[in-house]
């Protein structure tokens, strides 16, 4: 299970809608770090990598007050 930001992102749902579980990250911001971190949008939260998982993490600590 993907934490992050102190939330357990759903694992049966795709990446750019589990992200929108976050309190303060909205469509337009999932779209951007998604980009950044250069993750499939589309993949779902169960098949994330813990690299991939890291690089989400990262930028969403590092660039987004959530």
């Amino acid at each position: 299970m993907a934490r992050i930001a102190g939330v357990d992102l759903p694992r049966d749902k795709r990446g750019q809608i589990a992200v929108q579980y976050i309190y303060g990250i909205g469509i337009p911001s999932a779209k951007k770090i998604f980009a950044d971190a250069r993750v499939d949008p589309d993949k779902r939260v169960k098949s994330w990598s813990d690299d991939e998982t890291g690089r989400v993490r990262d930028i969403i600590e590092r660039e987004y007050k959530v």
